[in-house]
């Protein structure tokens, strides 16, 4: 991996932590208010899941597999 490739990809980790992040506080405000739109709290925790997929893909080509 080159040195672009991995500033590359540690812009797009930094970006969908935040990412992750802004959805983890969205949710808790709308649980904390009392929302009923249950369809809107699915679909705001499924992005979140899929968010932390792409991190731990991310995460996984940046360390590199240590051999014990």
């Amino acid at each position: 991996m080159t040195e672009a490739e991995e500033q590359a990809l540690r812009a797009r980790l930094a970006e969908l932590t935040q990412e992750h992040r802004d959805l983890d506080s969205a949710i808790a405000a709308l649980v904390d208010a009392g929302a009923r739109d249950q369809i809107q709290l699915t679909r705001l925790k499924k992005r979140k899941l899929q968010l932390k997929d792409q991190i731990a893909r991310i995460e996984d080509e940046l360390l590199p597999d240590i051999i014990a």
